[in-house]
């Protein structure tokens, strides 16, 4: 895979050389917006021009544009990988740096497909999209970008158990380079911005069951330890901290572990997981462009706007929580489904899915599937659990295949995947998945 990365550094320096403009194509969540800063840092550094287009999927019209533009490369960053056939066409050198699940078809002489499925390495749990994307750009001495791969990593949810296959090679380059620490720590978030029962609240990974989206079951937890829950982490006594961790520990003890931080960032931006969260929230908000140019190094105005997003975008979290709460899932035989038309649901609804499913809201024994109606189309968000790829259970192949039974589109992860199918096929579209998950378990 390495030798298949050098090939993509080869074309980068070829393109770099003669100051051509590298057009860029990154996916919207904290992954791909990862991935573009990766790129553009790169590119940045190399004084070469570069045009970033952040999008929430890959459509044909996107690509039949880019096909008529008159560029000498453009590169694909967590996306690209289902469509080699259409990107074999362009008449210009192409990159793709990916690690959903790849089509059969085989990359023509022009396209430099960068994909861990490609070499039997799972693209779920040991590569990220950033990581497919900086291994692009390593051999252009660029190991101090290392960190942004990482924060990509745990935007997909590869870092929370520790970092394993290429992911450890990454942590490697970032060690050495200097722009990374690991230390021992509590993994809650806004330890230092917010107070303390919404830290614990907005702590969805590693997952709090009882206190997790639940801002009244944090504040009663801390009552209990006579804490006081208005008061921010950071401004807690070395006892205090102590106790807290004792009792949270007991409730996951994952909750305590490796922290991976950049010493060099300001405080806010320090911690990696913390990092991606805040560029997840601008990627939830559709400020993809905040996201990008804070990762390229705007700070002040921008941090300002983009933490406030991730605070709507916590609380908006808490909603959807709440809601599965008192609604609870649609269950068929083998997956069950979450359906609303409300505006603040539709977008979160993929996240609310996977935290419903790791603090037991959810049946974890079936996948999950968030559908998000938007006008004559059905947006669909799928999650599971480890236990259940494990049995069988692949939800990238199982919605790219029902998906495109209805002329919708779909794929992804075995254990994270989404799909656009049109609103009338879906009845049709969930009891078709409900039987390739319950042929995918019985043939495993």
């Amino acid at each position: 895979m390495l030798n298949r990365a050098s090939e993509a550094s080869n074309v980068l320096k070829k393109h770099i050389e003669n100051n051509n403009v590298i057009r860029i194509i990154s996916h919207n969540d904290a992954d791909g917006i990862s991935a573009a800063a990766v790129l553009a840092n790169a590119l940045k550094e190399e004084n070469v021009q570069f045009h970033t287009t952040i999008v929430p999927r890959l459509k044909e019209d996107l690509i039949n544009q880019l096909r008529h533009e008159k560029h000498d490369l453009v590169i694909f960053s967590d996306m690209g990988s289902s469509f080699v056939g259409e990107l074999n066409s362009f008449k210009c050198d192409v990159i793709i740096a990916d690690h959903h699940q790849v089509s059969d078809v085989e990359a023509e002489s022009n396209v430099v497909h960068i994909n861990p499925h490609l070499f039997d390495i799972d693209g779920s749990r040991d590569l990220s999209g950033a990581g497919s994307s900086y291994l692009a750009v390593r051999d252009l001495d660029k190991k101090h970008l290392a960190y942004f791969a990482l924060i990509g990593a745990f935007g997909d949810m590869q870092g929370q158990d520790g970092f394993t296959g290429v992911n450890k090679l990454i942590v490697d380059d970032a060690k050495q380079s200097g722009n990374l620490e690991i230390h021992d720590g509590l993994k809650i978030v806004s330890k230092s911005s917010e107070p303390l029962f919404k830290s614990l609240a907005y702590t969805f990974s590693p997952p709090l069951p009882g206190i997790t989206g639940d801002l009244e079951g944090s504040t009663e937890f801390l009552e209990k330890m006579n804490l006081s829950y208005g008061i921010k982490f950071t401004d807690l006594g070395e006892e205090e901290k102590d106790i807290l961790k004792d009792e949270l520990i007991k409730i996951n003890q994952d909750i305590f572990g490796d922290c991976y931080t950049v010493p060099k960032e300001i405080p806010l931006l320090r911690d990696l997981e913390e990092y991606s969260y805040i560029l997840d929230a601008c990627g939830k908000n559709k400020k993809f462009g905040l996201g990008l140019s804070i990762a390229l190094g705007e700070r002040e105005k921008a941090l300002k706007t983009a933490t406030d997003l991730q605070r709507k975008y916590r609380d908006q979290l808490v909603k959807g929580l709440e809601w599965i709460k008192r609604e609870g899932s649609v269950n068929l035989s083998h997956i069950q489904y979450l359906y609303s038309e409300d505006k603040v649901l539709k977008s979160v609804m993929g996240t609310i899915a996977s935290i419903g499913l790791s603090i037991n809201l959810l049946d974890d024994s079936k996948p999950v599937l968030g559908l998000s109606r938007l006008h004559k189309d059905i947006k669909v968000s799928g999650r599971t659990t480890r236990q259940q790829v494990e049995k069988g259970v692949n939800l990238g192949k199982a919605l790219q295949d029902s998906s495109n039974n209805f002329g919708g589109q779909g794929g992804g992860h075995d254990i994270a995947a989404g799909a656009m199918i049109p609103f009338d096929s879906k009845d049709n579209f969930l009891n078709l998945v409900n039987d390739m998950v319950e042929y995918q378990i019985n043939n495993d």
